[in-house]
């Protein structure tokens, strides 16, 4: 399926619990499925980008007042294993509509509203996706920035973001300062959505407006102000393996003038906050929601590195400048100012019912003397 701008396979856990044991686990049965392993991903369904190598493994809950608990993965590219530490916010969309399709949950007569569970973080999320006459769609006319692609409207909002600014804040600070040769990188850290760094464009040289081709050149420094966010954070220790999905890590600048990839020209007016993400070791095409997520819950920190950056318009809404366009994020606080959830409207669609077939890695070639 395709939800907002990613590509997700979805299984149904009924057909995939009992190939766990068989198939040598299910990080095995996902890495053949997707050809990792190989830059091109050629010997799977894999599409050789952070975006289009994703999956989901969705059951009906058994919790009250849950409909489906999905698990979601992160396949890598080029290496044989998956990331299980984060969520994705576009395969959510894509779930919940799956989970309407696929009669996990009864359809009402005007709006049919999914209630889905991160297995991986806990988050909880709703889909809400109109059925007028209890009709389930199957293709919208509803279209999101970074794709041209047509597809269901889905509201998905995520909710219980954080009880109050202690739990909103792992370092316990609005704006701490990373130091790395001789100079400082100042960040704002968010448990929200997903746990994201992110940090002040102009202490990179950036506005926050660039394209990718600019933010992929800061990529080894801001690799290296991921790796301590992550310290900081409390997401590892010294000497442990480096992994990719969290911490988030991005820049942030004020409203600006720029281009999108598509050649659209965005006025600094039509957006509140310039946002650049990276995505697996490379700048994200536009945005993933749970990092949208975190950006939302950022500029409700007094103090921070996004509050600093932020232009906005219109309360209880932010619009972000993405490098696919804008966008529009809905937010809902409580009286004392603690953010309660966030609503993004996004679109999915079906693309296939599959039967993919799984192998164990090719052996290592031996060069044969002659």
């Amino acid at each position: 399926m395709r939800g907002g701008t990613s590509k997700c396979w979805l299984f149904n856990a009924v057909d995939v619990d009992p190939l766990i044991p068989q198939a040598g686990g299910l990080d095995a049965i996902l890495t053949s499925a997707f050809g990792s392993g190989d830059p091109r991903q050629l010997d799977g369904v894999g599409g050789g980008s952070s975006t289009t190598s994703k999956a989901a493994i969705v059951r009906r809950s058994s919790e009250s007042g849950i409909d489906v608990d999905y698990l979601f993965a992160q396949v890598a590219i080029g290496d044989r294993r998956v990331e299980w530490g984060s969520n994705c916010g576009n395969c959510a969309t894509a779930i919940g509509l799956y989970a309407l399709q696929s009669g996990f949950v009864p359809v009402d007569s005007a709006v049919t509203t999914v209630r889905m569970r991160n297995q991986n973080t806990g988050a909880i999320l709703t889909a809400e996706i109109a059925t007028p006459g209890g009709m389930i769609p199957t293709e919208g006319d509803a279209a999101v920035p970074g794709t041209s692609a047509l597809g269901v409207p889905v509201g998905l909002t995520f909710a219980g973001l954080a009880a109050d600014t202690a739990t909103l804040l792992p370092t316990g600070s609005a704006a701490e300062q990373i130091s790395i040769e001789n100079h400082t990188y100042r960040a704002t850290m968010v448990a929200a959505g997903a746990p994201a760094a992110l940090f002040d464009a102009a202490d990179l040289g950036l506005t926050g407006a660039e394209d990718n081709r600019t933010i992929a050149e800061h990529l080894p420094l801001l690799l290296r102000l991921r790796r301590e966010s992550s310290l900081r954070m409390g997401l590892s220790k010294p000497g442990d393996p480096v992994t990719h999905a969290i911490p988030k890590v991005g820049v942030v600048g004020p409203p600006v003038d720029y281009r999108t990839s598509t050649g659209v020209d965005i006025d600094e007016d039509d957006y509140d906050i310039s946002v650049r993400m990276l995505s697996m070791l490379a700048p994200h095409p536009a945005i993933g929601l749970t990092s949208a997520v975190a950006v939302a819950a950022a500029s409700t920190v007094t103090g921070g590195v996004v509050t600093h950056n932020t232009r906005v318009r219109w309360p209880g809404s932010l619009r972000i400048g993405t490098p696919a366009g804008v966008l529009d994020v809905d937010l809902t606080t409580s009286p004392d100012g603690i953010l309660e959830a966030v609503t993004l409207h996004r679109a999915a669609r079906r693309i296939a019912v599959a039967e993919l077939f799984v192998t164990g890695p090719a052996p290592a070639l031996v060069k044969l003397a002659r």
